[in-house]
């Protein structure tokens, strides 16, 4: 399957838009597992992360291949990943789940984060948590560890197919990430899950605001009865949406 580009228009809906909306339209499509399970952001930031996947993929350990040495090799792929990850990108990281031992610490991040990427995810621990946060990029991770990565992750693959959080992760897959998490579009549908998703705000800000001053949910969450469908779209009309 071809690797769209993400466009500026896209990313810029993407931005503006919750997790929860893009889970919805992407079960549309039966997909129903695009939700990277039990990651959080390091620490809460204004607006999506938004871009596409550019995937490390770390195997377990063998105790033999992992001294502290191996740092010393200008082709380490951990080190390799940070400083190739495109400008504009998320670097995905696979680490099966195991946040025993991190999977980067603040002075990787923070030289990803220098090169301009978008964001970052990692299923496993982060080292040095607490100066990730600091950083204006966003960051998620399964929760704070301090063991360097040697200790039980070998990185291995740069941009390939990753599983993270049990969810699939192709290279330029979308990543879009909030304060509920971060899901994953994939790329062929970027744009029109934009698009679908700009209408499904839309619609909820309005519910929420009828919910707010009393409203019921019958017929108005869905959408099922006239009067509020055109309560909605005189609602649209005035709030220039």
């Amino acid at each position: 399957m071809s690797n769209p580009t993400l466009s500026d228009a896209t990313r810029e809906k993407l931005r503006k838009v919750s997790t929860a909306s893009i889970a919805s339209a992407l079960y549309k499509r039966g997909l129903r597992n695009q939700f990277i399970q039990g990651v959080v952001p390091v620490a809460p930031k204004q607006g999506n992360m938004v871009g596409p996947a550019f995937t490390l993929r770390y195997i377990v350990a063998r105790e033999d291949r992992n001294p502290m040495t191996v740092f010393r090799s200008p082709e380490h792929p951990q080190r390799v990943a940070i400083e190739t990850c495109p400008p504009g990108h998320v670097l995905v990281m696979d680490a099966r789940k195991d946040a025993r031992a991190a999977t980067a610490g603040s002075i990787l991040i923070t030289r990803l984060a220098l090169r301009g990427a978008a964001g970052v995810v990692s299923d496993g621990g982060f080292r040095d948590a607490e100066g990730i946060g600091k950083l204006d990029m966003p960051a998620y991770y399964a929760k704070p560890s301090a063991p360097t990565n040697l200790t039980l992750h070998e990185a291995m693959d740069i941009n390939v197919p990753i599983s993270c959080g049990d969810a699939p992760v192709f290279p330029g897959d979308v990543l879009v990430g909030d304060k509920d998490g971060v899901m994953v579009i994939p790329a062929h549908l970027a744009d029109e899950i934009a698009d679908e998703c700009a209408g499904m705000e839309s619609f909820e800000d309005f519910v929420l605001e009828q919910v707010q001053a009393g409203a019921g949910i019958i017929g108005l969450y869905p959408c099922t009865k006239d009067e509020n469908q055109a309560a909605y779209e005189a609602w649209r009309k005035k709030a220039g949406r």
